[in-house]
């Protein structure tokens, strides 16, 4: 089976879902694959953002738009370079998306999809990240998973990172 290629059209691929699900695990995979750059949405949080997370609060609109403005013009400047990024978001809200796009149809998101159950014994497994287990109702209420207009790539997390990200690349690649 040939190695499966990136399709030139692509400017940024976003791995979305809740916290837990694997985004940053997965997109780094892809980013190695393809030796793009990686950010992980988490580095582009304020600290207040962060402290708010960490206390168990869950963010509100309103502390969300400065994120998404910043990563969005994270992928804005390497799009003017002619460069294809990878970003791990949590993208969970179709505003938030749509946001991220900026208008582009050339940003595709990979939606890690899981149960709530599945993904709970992750996060109870997790050390030493900021996200407690708590907040997890506050991400399944939040999200909206990708529409059919927006043309997502929709993975289980079932199955190995490795598996997962091979399964992204393979619907990724053209023809």
């Amino acid at each position: 089976m040939p190695e499966p290629t990136l399709a030139r059209d692509v400017s940024a691929i976003i791995v979305m879902g809740v916290s837990g699900c694997g985004k940053s695990t997965v997109a780094e995979l892809i980013a190695k694959k393809w030796a793009l750059p990686f950010r992980d949405g988490d580095s582009f949080h304020p600290a207040a953002n962060v402290e708010k997370m960490r206390a168990g609060i869950p963010l509100t609109d309103e502390d969300r738009w400065p994120w998404l403005a910043a990563m969005a013009a994270w992928i804005e400047s390497h799009r003017q370079r002619g460069e294809t990024v990878v970003l791990a978001c949590s993208a969970l809200k179709r505003a938030y998306r749509d946001a991220l796009r900026a208008g582009h149809r050339d940003v595709r998101f990979v939606f890690l999809q899981g149960t709530k159950a599945q993904i709970g014994e992750r996060l109870a497994a997790r050390k030493g990240h900021y996200m407690p287990p708590s907040l997890l109702d506050s991400q399944f209420a939040t999200l909206e998973p990708p529409g059919p207009d927006e043309q997502p790539i929709t993975v289980s997390i079932m199955a190995t990172p490795e598996e997962i990200a091979e399964q992204a690349l393979a619907q990724m690649s053209p023809g």
